[in-house]
């Protein structure tokens, strides 16, 4: 129909609310009444609830409440409890992590000690929510997909907070609670490790977020542009092909002289996505434990070209026979 051609789904299909498949008889009870809201419909399934926590839920939204309370309240106290000021500074107030003198010892609260309680509060509860997302994919009997995909953005947080700066020696290698003195510290890693840019593991990265990008944005568009003849029920269109799905392999092989399946289009987004948290996590790992300048060790490699020499080589004025007397 007509109205399904916006990004916004003009007509609203509503029945009876969905409440899921029968539980396991040990698993809780799902929690919440059923709802519709019009504008939610307008982006996606206009049903609210009801949600599933269960136990490790329910201690992950705790373990995060902790968390998010030691972080926000160590912010407020750096602006001396002012709530104006607060508001105003939020993106540029963090809480850091203890200072390189401490090495993995545990600081006092005030020097660094409340970073590593709120990360080991935050840790958890990201744990737990993993723990949620397998065992409720489990018990609805579908492929754990997501929890793994989820797992291999775990990987790089754990890569940034905890892993490497253990590796180094010191908690100081880690990255602060905020905003922009996150974006900072990542500003300064790269120019102390010699320019990331260098680390071959970053550039798969980047290559890994761009095509994750592209493939989505490619499969959306094209689900969009055959879901007047019901591309969305792609599930019905790998069992039994339609228009739908003759159309938009008519167009591909058009216009790139392949096309993915229904089926297929989904792993490759997949994997793109995955992996790269992964090679960034990896590229991470290796600075600063395995290679101390990534310009150096490209100029090394035959990555990168040396500098030509500009100009005459400059003498170390604490070399010459003046300075020793």
């Amino acid at each position: 129909m007509p109205e399904y051609q916006n990004i916004f789904t003009q007509v609203q299909v509503r029945g009876p609310a969905e409440m899921g498949v029968r539980l396991p008889r040990a698993d809780w009870s799902r929690d919440g009444k059923p709802r519709f809201i019009h504008l939610i419909g307008r982006i996606g399934n206009a049903q609210i609830g009801p949600v599933y926590l269960g136990f490790t839920g329910i201690l992950s939204l705790v373990c995060g409440f902790i968390a998010i309370e030691i972080i926000g309240l160590n912010m407020w106290a750096s602006v001396n409890w002012d709530p104006v000021e607060f508001v105003r500074q939020l993106p540029w107030l963090a809480l850091e992590p203890p200072p390189a003198k401490y090495g993995l010892s545990f600081p006092p609260l005030a020097d660094g000690g409340w970073w590593l309680v709120a990360g080991f509060f935050l840790t958890a509860s990201i744990l737990l929510w993993w723990g949620r997302m397998y065992i409720r994919a489990r018990a609805l009997g579908m492929g754990t997909h997501v929890a793994w995909a989820f797992a291999a953005a775990i990987w790089l947080y754990l890569v940034l907070g905890l892993i490497r700066p253990v590796m180094m020696g010191s908690w100081a290698e880690a990255v602060p609670f905020g905003i922009f003195p996150h974006l900072d510290w990542t500003a300064a890693f790269s120019i102390r490790y010699g320019n990331l840019f260098y680390n071959p593991f970053h550039m798969l990265s980047i290559v890994f977020l761009y095509g994750a990008t592209l493939l989505f944005a490619m499969h959306g568009a094209t689900i969009l542009a055959v879901s007047r003849f019901g591309g969305e029920r792609e599930i019905e269109q790998i069992t039994d092909r339609g228009t739908a799905s003759e159309r938009a392999a008519l167009f591909w092989r058009w216009t790139m002289g392949f096309n993915a399946s229904m089926e297929s289009i989904h792993r490759w987004a997949w994997w793109f996505a995955v992996l790269c948290p992964l090679t960034g996590g990896i590229g991470i790992l290796l600075t600063g434990t395995a290679v101390d300048n990534w310009f150096l060790w490209g100029v090394k490699h035959g990555l990168v070209p040396e500098y030509p020499q500009v100009f005459p080589p400059a003498t170390d004025p604490a070399a010459l026979p003046e300075a020793t007397r």
